[in-house]
């Protein structure tokens, strides 16, 4: 009897020592796991940011993928040249000539209508709504507040506080704006009615000389 009990005990000794272990490297793997989930997490969410202060950036520097458009434009106007074949097939030559130029006339006329079409309905690009902002603006005011009331007077566009300020500066930097530091904040207003004279002076004795 002793010699029949002995091993069962080790081995369940056993069996729990290696189900003790596998618990534990569970356990780690799981928090390794759960570590490279959050990180991965933090730098989806940080490139989603980058994302869209990117596209706010595009829009102010006025740049539109309206072009990117007509590049379907060949796909349909190649739809009739299985017709073509088929006329081909029949022995029907003028029809092929004829069907060959009426598609490319109409495939050359409609990406110019539409391209054409495209910046005529096109939003005001940022740049512009931040200098009429500006000219109705009385007092001072800091990219955070224009930002604020830009996105509020058209909450369809994502205006971020960053993209107004590098707009703003780039502004300032052709004389489109002025700025003006209070303490550690800096203000922004529409340039001052004598500038604006002075280069519409200088614009008329350049004339004048030529």
């Amino acid at each position: 009897m002793p010699e029949t009990t002995t091993p069962p005990s080790e081995l369940t000794s056993q069996y729990a020592a290696q189900v003790t272990g596998d618990l534990e490297r569970n356990a780690k793997e799981q928090e390794r796991l759960g570590a490279e989930i959050a990180s991965l997490q933090e730098q989806l969410a940080s490139l989603q940011h980058d994302h869209t202060v990117l596209v706010n950036m595009q829009q102010a520097l006025g740049i539109t993928t309206a072009p990117a458009e007509p590049a379907a434009e060949p796909e349909s106007a190649a739809v009739p040249s299985p017709r073509q074949k088929a006329g081909a097939a029949r022995g029907g030559k003028p029809r092929t000539r004829k069907s060959t130029t009426a598609p490319g006339k109409e495939a050359a006329k409609k990406p110019v209508a539409k391209t054409e079409g495209a910046p005529k309905a096109a939003q005001p690009t940022l740049v512009e709504l931040i200098r009429r902002h500006l000219l109705e603006l009385k007092e001072p005011r800091s990219a955070a507040e224009i930002s604020e009331a830009l996105g509020q007077a058209h909450p369809e566009r994502q205006i971020a506080t960053k993209v107004v300020r590098v707009t703003l500066e780039g502004l300032v930097a052709k004389s489109q704006a002025e700025r003006t530091k209070q303490g550690k904040s800096v203000f922004y207003t529409a340039p001052a009615p004598e500038s604006a004279g002075a280069s519409d002076a200088e614009a008329q004795s350049e004339d004048a000389d030529r």
